[in-house]
């Protein structure tokens, strides 16, 4: 399958990477936002070997190609308003995509933006094409998980998804400072602090559960809270500074049968030691689900190790492979928009070579 990857940063480059080595993908070209990295080699671009494909910003010569998949994993404060045109093109091109970059898109009825998601329907069918968003959290922690846990239960009273992660890694400065808070006072309002944007964020995942249990949410309500930090803090994207947030915990519950049912939890730090009291991670990431009910189910999962690690290297890679491996099962599938209910379980193949 011809693949093309929208992007070159972390998830990006280990798409790039992955896809070098799969025999049943072929990668044909990258697209790149930056003006410096158009004609570098892709495999470079990546960290690694060259691989005699050169970079491109020309959207539509990559089209052109007419690949059978793109990987999407480009990245901004504003994902959605800068993706939706690109999904458009190819969609209406006949091109398959899988995207890390919207992730409300991954349980696509309960997408915000319904003009949005009326067009981009109208574009895969018209197309013949699929597109399929996915990552770690939102994507198989937040939600598919959390099914699979479901199939040992008798009776539910709540589902809890939590992540626990040290973001001290991601290097984009705006998502960070703008987006969440990190590295401003508490008088500044970050983009989640926008009144309904939590909810927003959150809605898709706890829609994609209720919708696997075959239930409906009549609300969803969120809450954000922020811790400073005592020093400072070097990060990817700058320096954190004493007396500025280092900690980010968002909360979304949807509500079922009138009581709080599917619950979300979201604590990113940028370094270890902020916010002690709330759950911790030794590694890249944690997530649980946990499940008040007959029986009471509670289940860790964690990425990465917790000394030595290449930060967020675990994440970002299980981020990429949720995409790259559903590939195959996206080509595949009738065209439309799609959740993780609607393709198989994404099984890696080749992962053994």
């Amino acid at each position: 399958m011809r693949t093309v990857v929208w992007s070159t940063g972390g998830v990006g480059s280990i798409a790039i990477e992955a896809i070098r080595h799969r025999p049943d993908l072929e990668l044909v070209g990258v697209w790149v936002h930056s003006p410096d990295k158009v004609g570098k080699d892709a495999g470079e671009l990546a960290g690694g070997d060259p691989v005699g494909l050169a970079a491109t910003d020309d959207a539509e010569a990559l089209i052109a190609l007419a690949p059978d998949c793109v990987v999407y994993a480009a990245s901004g404060p504003e994902r959605d308003a800068a993706a939706i045109p690109d999904y458009l093109r190819l969609l209406n091109a006949g091109i398959n995509v899988v995207s890390t970059s919207s992730t409300s898109l991954t349980h696509p009825p309960s997408y915000f933006a319904t003009d949005w998601r009326a067009q981009l329907d109208a574009a895969a069918r018209a197309g013949g094409a699929s597109f399929y968003a996915s990552g770690i959290f939102p994507g198989f922690a937040s939600d598919q998980l959390a099914l699979l846990m479901t199939t040992q239960s008798k009776n539910i009273d709540r589902i809890t998804v939590s992540e626990v992660a040290l973001n001290d890694h991601y290097p984009v400065a705006d998502v960070m400072t703008d987006g969440m808070g990190f590295g401003r006072t508490l008088d500044f309002e970050p983009m989640l602090k926008t009144p309904g944007f939590i909810e927003m964020a959150w809605k898709a995942p706890i829609s994609l559960i209720a919708e696997g249990l075959g239930v409906q949410v009549e609300q969803v309500h969120g809450s954000l809270d922020r811790e400073l930090t005592d020093r400072d803090i070097e990060v990817a994207f700058g320096t954190i500074q004493a007396g500025t947030c280092g900690a980010v915990r968002t909360r979304a519950v949807g509500v079922v049968n009138g009581r709080e049912a599917i619950v979300v939890e979201h604590i990113i730090r940028m370094a270890r030691d902020v916010a002690p009291e709330w759950p911790s991670s030794a590694c890249d990431a944690t997530y649980r689900v946990d499940i008040e009910g007959d029986p009471d189910i509670h289940c860790v999962l964690t990425l990465g190790e917790a000394e030595g690690h290449e930060a967020g290297r675990g994440a970002m890679t299980a981020t990429a492979m949720r995409v790259v491996n559903a590939i195959p099962y996206v080509v595949a599938a009738a065209p439309g928009l799609l959740s993780s209910l609607d393709i198989p379980t994404t099984l890696p193949r080749h992962a053994f070579e």
